[in-house]
């Protein structure tokens, strides 16, 4: 297992650049490193063609002279224009490589069949402006046809949004050594499309944010043994809705079976019994009126998720409480979110750091009033989210945003289109529950899930409604037992 694959701020990943050249590797070194990596991935993608290489005066511009350099001197057709001449040493060097011409930029790139962004990387703070501002707005046309260096100009490496309005559109984004927030997170991941990582041989940079693969969690993921039996394999309750609510909870049930929960139990209000009944098999069913019932009725379970279609009420704010006070760990979804948007510090006050919560941005709207809107990028604010609930918090969405209350977080890289149907989060809080259930860590476990989730989507692609999502879980399941 290769181990976790880092997401690294700016700061970061200037950090990174110091302390190799520190080590002894000059910059113009690295940077013959990414211009060459530029150029391979090109080569990769594309046949010969004419191509225009667009220059900055950093050294994102000096990867752009290094990148035009290799082309050319492959039998590619290159011609540089420069938005101001270099103003870095390294940048120098690479300029004086390129025994080509160097125009201005001219503000036209429909002629061009092939067009290389390196005008600005991942630190801009400024908007573009000038002809750099009208070449991005041009790129979007052609965006098929362009191809960025490090980041697509214009955008923030730590927000992924435009600094300003605007940046350039990409198909293929080549970028060092690791990923930054702007190639993961929303809107700036649409900006890129097609994400290279190259190697340019810089080593470890600490850092708390990752990748959400499984290289992040694969070794705490729950394996049954040889003696496993069906309460050693973990015992999950979900609670139902009333009678004409109760297709959420099953979703989630059904999901925290095939996760590998080996008890699952619906308690539902005694309206409802005979509708659950009526669609249950393997998952079980029980009755419970009140409060205290219910506390009494969760009391032996490992995990508990309360949420899907629960109503938007007391019942299911005092149902909460009582569950926080069983010991078991809680993933809350949807309305067991929405019921406290009047008093969030009375959740925050009842969780623990094994609890998960699951919102959706407009549920993480309710508790976290204008942190998603105020925080420098989702990482941040789920990453204050957490820290503030003193829990897992998860914020959904095609960017899904993973962060514990220790500071750790994990961005989702393959999330499906198909998964934007009614009750994909039902199943999703049933796979997380269900392998905290098993005892799996809530973060890591919280990370497993919404990426067996989104493979689950990818697998079954058009037509894919929430009741085919945990029947496709086995197969994902298989596979990964298999690394």
């Amino acid at each position: 297992m290769a181990g976790p694959r880092e997401i690294l701020t700016v700061a970061e990943m200037t950090a990174g650049d110091r302390a190799a050249i520190a080590a002894g590797t000059p910059g113009i070194v690295l940077m013959d490193r990414a211009g060459t990596a530029v150029a391979d991935a090109i080569c990769e993608r594309f046949t010969p063609r004419r191509t225009l290489v667009l220059a900055g005066p950093g050294n994102n511009g000096g990867d752009a002279y290094v990148a035009a350099t290799v082309l050319r001197s492959r039998g590619w057709d290159v011609t540089v224009e420069a938005l101001a001449p270099p103003r870095t040493d390294d940048a120098l060097d690479a300029a004086a490589k390129w025994n080509g011409p160097v125009g201005p930029l001219n503000g036209s790139l429909q002629d061009m069949e092939l067009v290389v962004v390196g005008l600005f990387g991942a630190g801009l703070v400024r908007p573009l402006s000038g002809e750099a501002l009208r070449m991005a707005r041009a790129s979007e046309a052609i965006r098929d046809r362009v191809v960025a260096i490090d980041l697509p100009s214009g955008l923030s490496g730590d927000t992924g949004r435009p600094v300003g309005d605007v940046a350039f559109h990409a198909a293929l984004t080549v970028t060092f050594h690791r990923r930054k927030p702007a190639h993961v997170l929303q809107p700036g991941r649409s900006y890129c499309g097609e994400v290279v990582v190259a190697d340019i041989g810089l080593g470890a940079t600490p850092t708390s944010l990752f990748e959400n693969t499984p290289d992040l969690w694969l070794g705490k993921f729950p394996r049954p043994a040889v003696t496993a039996h069906k309460h050693s394999r973990g015992r999950l309750i979900v609670i139902s809705g009333e009678a004409w609510r109760t297709g959420a909870a099953r979703l989630a049930a059904r999901a925290g079976l095939r996760i590998g929960a080996g008890l699952v139990t619906v308690l539902s209000p005694p309206d409802a019994l005979a509708v659950n009944a009526a669609h249950l098999e393997a998952v079980m069913l029980a009755p419970f009126e009140t409060e205290q019932e219910l506390e009494t009725a969760a009391g032996a379970a490992d995990a508990v998720i309360i949420g899907p279609a629960a109503g938007v009420n007391d019942a299911t704010l005092g149902n909460v409480l009582a569950l926080a006070r069983t010991g078991a760990a809680l993933v809350l979804d949807a309305d067991a979110l929405t019921v406290f948007r009047d008093d969030p510090e009375e959740l925050f006050t009842a969780l623990d750091r094994d609890d998960v919560l699951t919102p959706h941005p407009g549920e993480f709207e309710r508790i976290f009033p204008g942190l998603l809107r105020t925080a420098s990028s989702k990482i941040e604010a789920a990453r204050e989210a957490a820290r503030r609930a003193g829990a897992v918090v998860l914020v959904k969405g095609p960017d899904t945003v993973i962060a514990a209350p220790d500071g750790r977080a994990a961005v989702n890289l393959n999330g499906s289109p198909w998964l934007a149907t009614a009750g994909s989060g039902d199943v999703l809080a049933g796979l997380i529950g269900g392998l905290v259930a098993q005892g799996m860590d809530s973060f890591e476990a919280a990370c497993a899930g919404a990426w067996i989730h989104a493979v689950g989507g990818q697998s079954f692609g058009p037509g894919l409604i929430s009741e085919d999502l945990p029947d496709l879980v086995p197969r994902v399941l298989a596979e990964l037992i298999g690394r």
